[in-house]
């Protein structure tokens, strides 16, 4: 099969264009049109050379329905993700993540292609109203990037109801490993440490995650693309496991035997109402209609995502907060 990845260059994208590579499919990876004529990750991948790469903008109907035309399945990563920038920009996020998944959603149709993958988030559940969270628990958008991605993936529903497109809607809670952002806490703190940093910045403590290794997550995306069922449904990809980010900070500085002092930066807060104080994955759906199981409990995700930061720091500005 011929699959379309968007989002391909990114850190969760690039990781599931090599598994679908390692699994023997043809692989057209979308990425985001630069004039460098950049691949993102895809550049540092051994299936660099393996891959049909090509550049466009997911906000940009034309270069979609060009770019996806000929393919069999289509798996849609591409949104803006940083939580605090949605914040300053709303529109871009409603371009990128609502129009973008339209774009994919449309051309889908009009292609006749036959497996439709989008990804959502944890985060389209707001604070846990129970634990753990299974798919039935309600959706509040508690920030303009939450909100975003509680459309795309009614926008999804709504085209697989009314025209019977095959979309199934991958939910992942927190994703961590080799790649990630520095936005995210867990590259966050270990950039910190690697640059030597005695006093660390951080934001609220508090929160727990759900946190699964991103070799886990993507196997969770095949897991899902080649079931037999689930389509027109959401499926969850996590742990069932919680913990607060205060926790996980001593647990990255025990593995990583490193002492500092904690400082809080007002900037990495989100505004009291819009935090997600709670996300803890009910995974029963995911166990019970794929074959996957996860192969990294915590621990040994973060030994292999801290030793390859070891190898990559010069990729991080630890000095520098981006939202």
């Amino acid at each position: 099969m011929k699959i379309f990845i968007t989002g391909a260059a990114g850190f969760i994208g690039s990781h599931l264009v090599e598994l679908m590579c390692n699994a023997g499919f043809e692989i057209k990876a979308f990425v985001h049109y630069n004039s460098q004529n950049r691949w993102g990750w895809l550049e540092e991948s051994i299936y660099k050379n393996d891959i049909e790469v090509v550049t466009g903008d997911i906000r940009d109907f034309d270069s979609v329905f060009r770019s996806s035309k000929g393919c069999d399945a289509i798996f849609h990563l591409a949104a803006l993700i940083g939580i605090p920038y949605s914040y300053v920009s709303p529109k871009a996020y409603i371009d990128t993540n609502i129009v973008g998944t339209y774009n994919i959603l449309e051309s889908a149709k009009f292609h006749n292609i036959s497996h439709i993958v989008t990804t959502s988030t944890s985060e389209t559940y707001g604070s846990a109203q129970y634990i753990p969270i299974d798919e039935s628990h309600p959706l509040v958008g508690q920030s303009p990037y939450s909100a975003t991605k509680i459309s795309a993936d009614q926008l999804a529903i709504s085209y697989q109801k009314s025209f019977n497109l095959p979309v199934k809607i991958v939910r992942p809670f927190n994703t961590y490993g080799p790649r990630q952002t520095a936005r995210a806490i867990i590259p966050t703190i270990i950039s910190q440490i690697l640059n030597n940093k005695k006093k660390l910045q951080i934001g609220n403590l508090n929160p727990t995650r759900d946190l699964t290794f991103v070799e886990d997550t993507c196997q969770g995306f095949l897991s899902i693309f080649e079931s037999e069922g689930l389509i027109g449904e959401v499926t969850n990809i996590g742990m069932n496991f919680e913990i607060s980010i205060g926790d996980l900070i001593e647990r990255i500085s025990s593995i990583m035997d490193y002492q500092f002092e904690l400082s809080v930066d007002e900037n990495r807060i989100r505004p009291e109402q819009s935090e997600v104080t709670r996300l803890y994955c009910n995974n029963k759906k995911l166990l019970e209609k794929t074959n996957w199981s996860p192969k990294y409990n915590l621990d040994l995700g973060l030994e292999k995502t801290i030793e390859w930061m070891r190898q990559n720091i010069q990729y991080y500005k630890s000095e520098i907060y981006n939202v």
